[in-house]
C-alpha cells in the first residue's frame, strides 16, 4: 500500500506543479491575465504541500525522484493540453527517468 500511496502522491504533485507552471505560462505568455497566474501560484504552493506527504522522510530523495516524474509528466501534459507530439527520444528519455524514480524510491534499503 505504501508504494501505491507514493505513486498517487507523485501523480498529484505532478498535476499541481506542472499545471501550476502551465497556468502561470498561460497567464503571462498567452496574455490570459492575473487570475490564471494567481491560480497557478496557488497550485504551485499546493504541490509543495503534497510533496511533504510522501512516506519517505528524505527531502533530497523525494525531490530527486520527483524530477523523473516531472519529466514524464511534462511531456504528457504537453500532449494533452498543447497538442505536443513527443518523438521516440522524448519517450525513451521519459522512460529512463521513470526507471530512475523506481530505483530511487522503491529499492530495498
Amino acid at each position: 500500500m505504501t508504494v501505491l500511496r507514493s505513486i498517487a502522491l507523485f501523480g498529484a504533485a505532478a498535476v499541481l506543479e506542472i499545471g501550476g507552471a502551465w497556468l502561470v505560462w498561460q497567464g503571462i505568455r498567452e496574455h490570459r491575465g492575473w487570475l490564471w497566474i494567481g491560480v497557478g501560484v496557488v497550485a504551485l504552493g499546493a504541490y509543495g504541500l503534497v510533496a511533504t506527504l510522501q512516506p519517505d522522510a528524505e527531502f533530497g530523495r523525494i525531490l530527486a525522484a520527483y524530477g523523473g516524474v516531472f519529466v514524464a509528466g511534462s511531456l504528457a501534459w504537453g500532449m494533452v493540453m498543447d497538442g505536443f507530439r513527443p518523438d521516440r527520444y522524448d519517450v525513451t528519455g521519459a522512460l529512463v527517468c521513470l526507471v530512475g524514480v523506481a530505483i530511487i524510491m522503491y529499492s530495498p534499503r
